[in-house]
Parts: structure tokens; sequence; C-alpha cells
């Protein structure tokens, strides 16, 4: 008897390509890898116009490909991509949420309100429970702001887009503004902007980094073993083992290339010298090049600094929350009940609901969890200001939304992922840095972001036809 496991005996499968057989045995996504490859060729244009536009270097002098611009890239990206976890399942079932800016303004407020008029003058500043109280009022403000708005949405059959169009009106420019007086509320708890990533304290340097890079490896390997198991457990077709070594290969290389970049680079040398000055650090004597310039060695590599010492960076706190938000936000959408209730709505909500789930619970708990990753948020964004303004989050609501289109989820709802939103969440804030880079104006920002959001949609409803 033929092995039903093995696509080469399978006369269905026989006359398929190499290509073709290669992600039916690995299953990788398709779209995602799509997403992968318009990220490196928006890298890869930038790189070369910059290299042209700005420094006149030639092909290989580009400003967006160095280890400097795509740690800031990373950084810049925590905020959008956070929110964009929580926009994938408000849209899955088939609700919209317009309000995520300026929620995310109101609770900078609320929280930084809370550190700067009331704790710091009533415990003392820097006061190490200053943080925490904040951390959990911005917790309590968010999940609150998001199940209000559930509660208009589902149990008031007020439709999402008013109830949120209205919080879009009333949350920033109204109750922010009111709270703040329309002020600029500064600085933060020194401890709280660590959640920024903007000190130094909030780096994880190069040996954490490569520690976390190691757990992350293992983490890869165990989780392949772990669903291995779980399909022979059920009887599911098992991927070749091949096709389990290849993904193996390419998370290691995702994860041990990301902590190279991040480790590449040093610290700004105004900061070596004041960490240098506060922590008495003998700083050595550089060594100057041809041009009088001092340069610094380091692991092989010649690094112009201002003197002879030098750190560097590592995964900063924000890019690590980011990430520890992804893996939890992917397990509850795809391993537990929840997640299947969620995209069981999404797919025909009167259908689960003669299957006996409550999808009005369902709405409220999806919003207030998109308010609870909006607190986290709101804390990234504001800590890495250090302050927090009524513009806040202008015009975030579009990016968190285009995000999530562009990461292919559907917005007839039922369908999208969790790192899809995210890759769509980088591409849109790799096309704003490569803008800036090349000194366009902000106007071109909004309109290639609006473009790529339609351009998105228009392939995501191609893709649709196709596979129907």
């Amino acid at each position: 008897m033929s092995d039903p496991n093995t696509s080469s005996l399978n006369p269905a499968t026989a006359s398929e390509s190499a290509v073709t057989r290669f992600f039916r045995a690995t299953e990788i996504d398709t779209r995602m890898l799509g997403m992968v490859a318009a990220i490196i060729v928006v890298w890869c244009v930038f790189d070369i116009w910059t290299s042209f536009r700005i420094n006149d270097e030639g092909l290989f002098g580009g400003l967006f490909l160095t280890p400097r611009n795509l740690w800031t890239l990373l950084v810049q990206t925590s905020p959008i991509a956070i929110m964009a976890t929580g926009m994938v399942l408000i849209i899955i079932m088939r609700q919209i949420d317009l309000s995520v800016g300026a929620m995310l303004t109101l609770i900078a407020t609320v929280a930084a309100v809370l550190q700067v008029q009331h704790l710091a003058p009533a415990l003392g500043v820097g006061h190490w429970s200053i943080w925490i109280i904040a951390v959990l009022a911005a917790i309590a403000v968010g999940v609150l702001v998001g199940a209000l708005n559930g509660y208009l949405t589902a149990y008031l059959a007020i439709p999402s887009f008013v109830v949120t169009l209205g919080g879009l009106i009333a949350y920033s420019k109204g109750v922010a503004f009111y709270i703040s007086e329309g002020v600029t509320i500064a600085p933060l708890d020194s401890t709280f902007k660590l959640l920024g990533g903007n000190v130094p304290s909030a780096w994880m340097g190069p040996q954490w980094s490569w520690g976390i890079a190691l757990v992350a490896c293992v983490l890869i390997v165990l989780g392949i073993m772990r669903g291995r198991q779980e399909r022979k457990r059920v009887k599911f077709a098992l991927r070749p083992l091949w096709a389990e070594a290849v993904l193996v290969g390419l998370g290691f290389i995702a994860v041990l290339g990301a902590t190279y970049v991040v480790n590449s680079y040093p610290w700004p040398p105004k900061l070596i010298e004041q960490y240098a000055l506060a922590n008495n650090v003998t700083i050595p004597p550089g060594v100057e090049d041809k041009a009088g310039k001092a340069v610094c060695m380091a692991a092989d590599k010649v690094v112009r600094c201002t003197d002879g010492l030098i750190y560097y960076t590592g995964y900063a706190i924000p890019v690590l929350i980011t990430l520890a938000v992804g893996l939890a936000m992917t397990f509850l959408a795809t391993r537990t009940q929840f997640g299947r209730y969620v995209y069981a709505i999404g797919g025909n909500p009167e259908a689960a609901e003669l299957a006996g789930i409550n999808t009005k619970a369902m709405t409220v708990k999806v919003f207030a969890l998109m308010g609870l990753l909006a607190a986290i948020s709101a804390m990234v964004a504001s800590a890495r200001l250090d302050a927090a303004t009524v513009s806040l989050g202008d015009l975030n609501e579009l990016y968190v939304i285009a995000a999530a289109v562009i990461g292919g989820t559907s917005l007839a709802g039922g369908i999208g992922t969790i790192y899809g939103a995210m890759l769509g969440a980088l591409l849109m804030q790799s096309i704003s840095s490569g803008m800036l880079l090349l000194n366009l104006p902000s106007p071109w920002q909004n309109i290639v972001v609006g473009s790529f959001l339609v351009i998105a949609v228009f392939v995501d409803q191609i893709y649709r036809r196709r596979v129907k």
C-alpha cells in the first residue's frame, strides 16, 4: 500500500513542478513570502536611491540598509505593529475600529498626567512605584474604552464604523485635550521611559541579544517538533523531514540575521561620552585616520566615533515587546477557543450564533483586547517621545488598518493573520523611513501609503477570485 504522506507517489501531484512541490511540502504561506519579497524590494530601492540622491557614493553607498537605520526602523514600527495585531481580529469579525489612534492619545495623556501632575508630587520624582501605577492605569483605561466601543456596537446595535468614528473625534481632541489642557505633558518617569527604547538602559546589548536569539532558536525547534507530534496524534499528514529542516533553517536565518543587525549598531558617540562620565569609565585614546578623524576598532570592524570607547545597542525593549505581543496574539488567534470563535463569527455570523457562540460578548471582548493593545502602544509611543501630546496618535488608525489589509486581512471578514499585519506595518514604516531619508515632502508619504492600501485591496480581490 502506498504511503499517503509521500507526494511523489500521489498521481495528483506527480506532474507538479519542483517549486510547487516545495511549497506544498513546507506549507509556506506564499502570500507571506510575497510580503517579505515586497519589503526586500522596497529596502533595496531606497538603499540604491539614497546612495545616489544623498551621498553620491555609488550603488553600494546607500543609507537605508545600514544597522542604524534598520535598528531605528524596528523601533519606529513597534506601536503600529502592536495595534495592527488587534485590528486583524476586529476586521476578521467584520467590524472596524477607527478610534485606535485617538485611544492611543487618550491613554498616553492619562498615564502622563498621572505621572507628572499627581504621582511625582505625591511620592517624589523617580519613586519606584510610579511607572507601575502608570502602566496599570493605562491598561485599565484602554480596556474600558475598548469595551465601551464593543458594548455600543454589540448590545446597542450601533455600527462599529459610527461608534469608533465618534471615538476618533471625542477621545483625542476632546477628552485628552480636556485632561491635558492642550499642553504637552513631560518629562515622564525615568523607569517608564525604558518602554520607549530611547535610553541606553533600554538596550539589551550584544550578550543579552544573542542569548535571546539562542532561546528563540530553541523555541523554533521545539515548536516544529510539537507540531509534528500533534499531527501524529490527530492522524494528519506529516511534512517530510527535509521540509521541517528547511523551516527550522529559515527561522534560524531570520532570528540570527536580525540579531546580527541590531548588534552591529553602535551607540552614538555623545551617549558613550555621557555614559562614561556618569559611570567613571575610562575612555581609551582613539586612533586617527588619514583625515585626522578618530576611529574605533571592535570585533575586526572600524567604526567611526569620537574616541576609543564603543558599545553596541542590541535589541531595544519596544522591539521585544512587539515580538512578545505578536507571539501571544498568534497563539490566541490560532490555538485557543477564543481565536476559533473570532474566525467563525467572521466567516458566518448567523451560523456562529446558531452554533451557540455568544457573538455579542465576543464582540465586546475583541474590542476590549484592541483597547489593551492600544494601551501598550500608547506607553511605547509616549515613552519614546518622553511626552504626551494631543497629536500623538494622529493618523495612526489609518496606518494600523492599512497594515492589516496590506498584510492580507480581508475586509469581508473571516481571513487574516497576525504575522501578515506585522509585516504590513514593517512595510509601511519602511516606506515612510525611506521617504524621510530622501527628504521628500510629507504629503508624499500619505499619497504613497494611500496608494499602497488601494493596491493591496485590489490584489487581495484578484487573489480571492483566483482561489474561488
